[in-house]
């Protein structure tokens, strides 16, 4: 089945990236209609075919590298060879967009850095994903790899409560943040070509992104003394947000409760020193009572009981749900997100474009490339070398 966004229909992207950030900017770009191209060494192709989640497989290969690179045509050549890269060239020289992610250094070396590039074809849209900023001799020799890029940015000091130990996100939050900016840049350069005819180069990295993701407890830190976030001791959900913004358990699960006057909040519960609560600045300064006290209420009835309650009341609250509930929500089947794409002769289902045109949004069943899938046409088309 395929019910594709067609706005970049026209437009080759040239997917040279590996792992994960390159390639999700690339698949962002399938899903709007641009073909993109996967370009692979022969025989090992993208590292990630190999990168196994709970060691499972489909097709004989990572659920991961499907995932992020279904909705691809794939070609094989070899860069570090004359022929191979004589080829590279040749479809450099016919592409609108080109993506890498080697490591510093590497791609000059095989002759295709953004100079060389622009050379071939002063129309190209180049971007690239590094770990640690373009120039930072300080850290440009440090893998670029999700974990260590949460660990330098601080990230981690925001989850968790107070006595916890500095925690990273559950998912790859670095690499997916950059290859959101990266398709921002793509986007943008793409449009001033549309205008003016020339071509750029867009570069992003892990930790810019994820700094960038903290700029609003990064602009409390610069204007407020240069003072650490300090984690609530239970309940954190924000470091910056007065009380009762958090998670709290009830007696058979979680709800999470956002911005709401404490003192409304405790008529509506029946705490009286809560009630009493009117100065906001108190909301801030005594989090830890605050908490504490909803805490030992919460853990006394069900989740239900206090969200009809609270909502009764427009308090901002909801259930915390792990994804079998989540799935088996109503609210969530109307929104017909998952798709289901095609390996070979296996089924995948995963996830669809989350962005919206008009309305409509895009799917479509095929799967990501074999090393090499589609050599024959795209070799004959582009006019490459055998």
């Amino acid at each position: 089945m395929t019910d594709q966004i067609r706005l970049l229909e026209g437009l080759t992207v040239l997917d040279f990236s590996q792992f994960l950030s390159g390639p999700s900017a690339a698949l962002r770009l399938a899903d709007m209609g641009a073909r993109v191209i996967k370009v692979e060494r022969p025989g090992q192709g993208d590292i990630c075919r190999y990168l196994y989640v709970a060691k499972q497989k489909i097709a004989g290969e990572s659920t991961i590298f499907h995932a992020i690179n279904r909705n691809k045509e794939g070609v094989s050549i070899d860069l570090k060879s004359p022929k191979g890269l004589r080829n590279a060239k040749a479809l450099i020289k016919q592409a609108d967009v080109m993506i890498q992610n080697f490591r510093p250094g590497v791609i000059e070396r095989l002759g295709l850095g953004y100079e060389e590039v622009k050379a071939l074809n002063p129309n190209l849209i180049y971007a690239s994903v590094s770990g640690y900023g373009i120039g930072n001799t300080h850290l440009e020799h440090k893998p670029g790899q999700d974990l260590l890029a949460q660990s330098i940015s601080g990230l981690t000091w925001l989850n968790s409560s107070r006595e916890q130990p500095p925690t990273p996100f559950g998912l790859a939050i670095a690499d997916l943040s950059a290859s959101y900016q990266l398709v921002q840049g793509v986007l943008a350069l793409l449009v001033r070509r549309a205008k003016t005819g020339s071509g750029g180069c867009v570069d992003v990295s892990l930790l810019e992104s994820l700094m960038d993701l903290q700029f609003e407890v990064f602009s409390n830190f610069l204007n407020g003394g240069q003072a650490k976030p300090r984690r609530c001791s239970n309940a954190n959900a924000h470091a910056l947000m007065a009380a009762p913004y958090g998670i709290y358990q009830t007696s058979d699960g979680y709800i999470a409760l956002a911005n709401t006057a404490v003192n409304k909040l405790g008529g509506v519960l029946g705490i009286e020193e809560l009630c009493r609560m009117d100065d906001s600045r108190l909301w801030f300064t005594e989090k830890t009572f605050i908490f504490s006290r909803l805490q030992n209420l919460f853990v006394t009835e069900p989740s239900d009981h206090w969200l009809d309650l609270l909502s009764q009341s427009e308090v901002w609250c909801s259930p915390v749900l792990d994804w079998p509930e989540l799935f088996a929500n109503s609210a969530f089947k109307q929104l017909n997100f998952f798709q289901t794409v095609m390996q070979g002769d296996e089924q995948m289902h995963t996830t669809r474009c989350p962005i919206r045109i008009n309305g409509e949004v895009s799917r479509s069943s095929k799967g990501s490339p074999t090393i090499g899938a589609d050599n024959a046409s795209i070799y004959q088309e582009f006019g490459l070398e055998e």
